[in-house]
Order: C-alpha cells, then sequence, then structure tokens
C-alpha cells in the first residue's frame, strides 16, 4: 500500500504537465496491485516503458499495446542478449519512438506526421498535424547523413533538407493527406554506404484508428495472475475429483471387449482403491497446494518460505503471482503424469506382470515410450532442484520438500507399485481377467 501511495503522489505532481512516461521493469499484466490498480494510477501517461517479457523468447518481437484508458504499454526487446534499446521524441507534443539494434546504422525516427497506430487522441493534440508545415525526421548514424528521401503512398515527395543535429525537414502541405490513411516511408543514406528504410501509417482524422495486434494486446492487458490463480485452482479440483470419485465410485461392470478408455477408466479404480497409490497422489497434490515448496534464502540475508499462494520473507508475506505459474508446471509436467504412469504400472501388474516380465513382453514400441517420457519428465525435475540451487543456494535445495525430497521419493513410490503384494492386486488381476475372456 506504501508503494502505491508512493505512485499517486507521483501522478497526482504530473498531472499538469505537458506529459509523463512511466518507466518500469514488469509489464502490467505481471503486477499485483491493489485498487485502484497499477493502470488506473498511470491512466494520465502518454506511455509505460517495460521490459521482463521482452520479446518472448523471439515467438513475439513487437509486444506493444493500449490500455483502456489510453496510456501506451510499451515493450521492450533486452539489451543483455539481443542488444535492444530504444529512442523517443516529443514533436509538438506528439510521442514518436523507435525500438532499434544496437549496431544497426543509421538511426531513423519520423516525429511528423507520427504513426496513426501509437496516436492518442487523449494525451496529445492531433489536430496540429493538420497545421504542421513540415515533415520532420531524426536520423544520426556513425558517418554522416548524404539523403534522406521521403515518399507518402509510394510518390516520392522530395530530399529532405538538414535543419540542425540530427533534424531534417521537408515542406508538406498535409490538407493533401487529409482523408483516410496513408503511408509514409524515409530512406536514409550515410557517407558510409549504409542505408536504412522506415515507414509507417498516418492519417490527419482523429476518427480513423488502428487496432494493435491481438495477441500482444491479449499478453499485455491479461491479468495473469489471476489467470494463473484460476488455471492452478482448476487443476488441483479436477485430480482431486477423479481421485475421490473412483475412489468411492462401484467398479462399472463392462460388457464387450475393453478399449483404451475402459482400461484408462479400470487403472483409476485400481490406483485410487489402493491405500498407497491413492494417499500418495493425494497427498502430493494437496502438499502442492498447501505445503511450503521450500525454506532458503529467498533475498540476500533474509530467510523465507515459499508456498503456491506466495512468500513469507522476513515478516512479510508477499501475495503469489509467479508461484502459480511455478506450480501449474509441477502439476502438468510432474504431478498428473507421474499419475498417469502409476495406473499405467498398476494395469501392467493387473494383467500379472512384474518389472522384469513386463520387459519381456516384447512389445517394446508400447513400453519405452511410456518409460522414456516419465524418464524425460524426471531429469526434468532433477533440473529444477538445480535450478533450486543456483536461485535460492544449499539451504533451498536442502529443505525443500516438493523438489528435492519429491525427486527422491519418486523411485521409492515406483519400486513399492512394482514390487507391491499380488494379494492386495488379487480382487483387481480376477476382474481383468474375467474381462478379457468374456
Amino acid at each position: 500500500m506504501k508503494r502505491m501511495e508512493e505512485l499517486l503522489l507521483l501522478a497526482k505532481e504530473s498531472r499538469w504537465s505537458n506529459h509523463s512516461i512511466w518507466f518500469g521493469h514488469y509489464t502490467t499484466s505481471t503486477v499485483l496491485s491493489p485498487s485502484p490498480g497499477l493502470r488506473s494510477i498511470m491512466s494520465s501517461a502518454t506511455a509505460y516503458l517495460c521490459g521482463h517479457l521482452h520479446t518472448l523468447g523471439g515467438l513475439m518481437p513487437v509486444l506493444h499495446t493500449r490500455h483502456f484508458q489510453g496510456t501506451l504499454e510499451l515493450e521492450l526487446g533486452d539489451w543483455k542478449d539481443n542488444r535492444r534499446y530504444r529512442i523517443f521524441a516529443f514533436d509538438h507534443d506528439l510521442f514518436s519512438f523507435a525500438d532499434l539494434i544496437f549496431g544497426e546504422w543509421p538511426v531513423v525516427l519520423i516525429t511528423n506526421p507520427k504513426s496513426l497506430l501509437y496516436s492518442s487522441a487523449k494525451h496529445e493534440p492531433l489536430e496540429r498535424l493538420l497545421h504542421s508545415t513540415h515533415i520532420r525526421v531524426l536520423a544520426f548514424s556513425l558517418s554522416s547523413i548524404t539523403s534522406v528521401a521521403v515518399k507518402i503512398d509510394g510518390v516520392h515527395l522530395g530530399q529532405a533538407s538538414h535543419l540542425s543535429g540530427p533534424i531534417f525537414i521537408l515542406k508538406w502541405n498535409p490538407r493533401n493527406y487529409s482523408n483516410k490513411t496513408h503511408n509514409i516511408e524515409v530512406i536514409v543514406q550515410d557517407s558510409s554506404g549504409r542505408s536504412k528504410s522506415v515507414h509507417h501509417i498516418f492519417s490527419a482524422r482523429e476518427d480513423i484508428h488502428l487496432r494493435f495486434d491481438l495477441l500482444a494486446s491479449f499478453i499485455l492487458l491479461t491479468d495473469h495472475c489471476t489467470v494463473a490463480r484460476v488455471i492452478f485452482v482448476m487443476i488441483v479440483l479436477m485430480q482431486l475429483i477423479v481421485l475421490i470419485i473412483f475412489r468411492y465410485q462401484a467398479y462399472p461392470e463392462h460388457k464387450g471387449p475393453l478399449g483404451f478408455i475402459n482400461l484408462m477408466s479400470f487403472s483409476l479404480h485400481v490406483l485410487s482403491k489402493l491405500n498407497i497409490s491413492y494417499y500418495s497422489v493425494l497427498l502430493l497434490t494437496l502438499y502442492t497446494v498447501l505445503g511450503p515448496w521450500f525454506v532458503g534464502e529467498i533475498i540476500k540475508g533474509k530467510l523465507g518460505c515459499c508456498f503456491s499462494f506466495g512468500i513469507f520473507v522476513d515478516g512479510h508475506f508477499l501475495q503469489g503471482s509467479i508461484t502459480f505459474i511455478v506450480g501449474i508446471l509441477q502439476l502438468v509436467f510432474f504431478n498428473i503424469p507421474l499419475m498417469v504412469y502409476l495406473c499405467w504400472i498398476l494395469l501392467q501388474r493387473c494383467f500379472g506382470h512384474n518389472f522384469r516380465s513386463h520387459l519381456r513382453q516384447g512389445k517394446y514400441l508400447k513400453i519405452i515410450p511410456v518409460h522414456l517420457l516419465m524418464l524425460l519428465l524426471y531429469i526434468w525435475h532433477i533440473y529444477s532442484c538445480y535450478f533450486l540451487h543456483m536461485t535460492y543456494g544449499t539451504l533451498a535445495l536442502l529443505f525443500s520438500p516438493l523438489r528435492t525430497w519429491l525427486t527422491l521419493a519418486t523411485p521409492v513410490l515406483i519400486r513399492c507399485v512394482w514390487t507391491l503384494n499380488s494379494a492386495e492386486l488379487g480382487t483387481f488381476i480376477v476382474r481383468l481377467k474375467s474381462h478379457l475372456s468374456s
């Protein structure tokens, strides 16, 4: 709440400024904030410049959108690996920017007319475009700029002349472009022979708008913390409901051959009705939701305890956000596959096989992929222990029931199921044989 009050104060102080630009690391979609919310506080800002998601590993080269209040949210690619940076300018209170790669020259930014996609009547005096006398371009390079050619709708308008510094201008009549949308292109060359072409769509009319990419808007505008929380709870509930229903549901009588669905149902009945498998899976699911995942040095010199719903550190509770995403990964890529794998083992046991005899069936194309997939997921879980150690230290590795302890307990549980006394499976073996013989 203290941080929100500080942000509210900053918003009030900048209320009477021509423009305000907000900077932050995280996208608003990944930030937890109490009412009225971060987007509402920064609603008077022209743009919010941020990072964190960057380009999603190259999947989304452009992550830009506009808040419902009119503020632009402009994600920028990372500097560390991809050397991305941004320049922006205000030209007669009209905001323009360019996302660039370091080392690529010349650098070009068209400031007038500005891009229609990033125009905001709420924050900018867009009517000034109709009264402007010159096209204006910022262009600079390691070598001197020799040519700045301007085209609109493919028609060459002429060479922009150098005004001062990186500013180049070309006289124009915006009234000639007062209808619909138009495309402006600027081609810049320097004395070293390098050239750069940039273009965008503009319009002199305020009633014409362009929409941002739908996926980019979804990524930046969706409350991912709430979505992750809902998905996490739904996965947990579905797994628990399946376990409990099959635990207390009477075994149905199947007629005809046992297909894949019937065999899957049969194996779930076996898993849910045997105490060792039922309580193991139930305990793992409940512990993923309620139990501490690890205890370690959350921040330097401060011990903390991590749960699915948040982190306790130094006497403070930090509400979970990324923890729910980690929980979803834990459920989808280990807990549920382990449950399915145990069902498959129990099915093999009901067919009368133990670990050695099931390998002698000769059905290697069916058996090996199952073991291989579980092995890969187990290796992923081991790697998560290594990642935990590298991030939070040795203490977190040693006191991590959901990572280290589970990694050690999983082979023990699998061995117990493979070596389970046949007498405990007697009823299920008889049922399966009666189905196969009918």
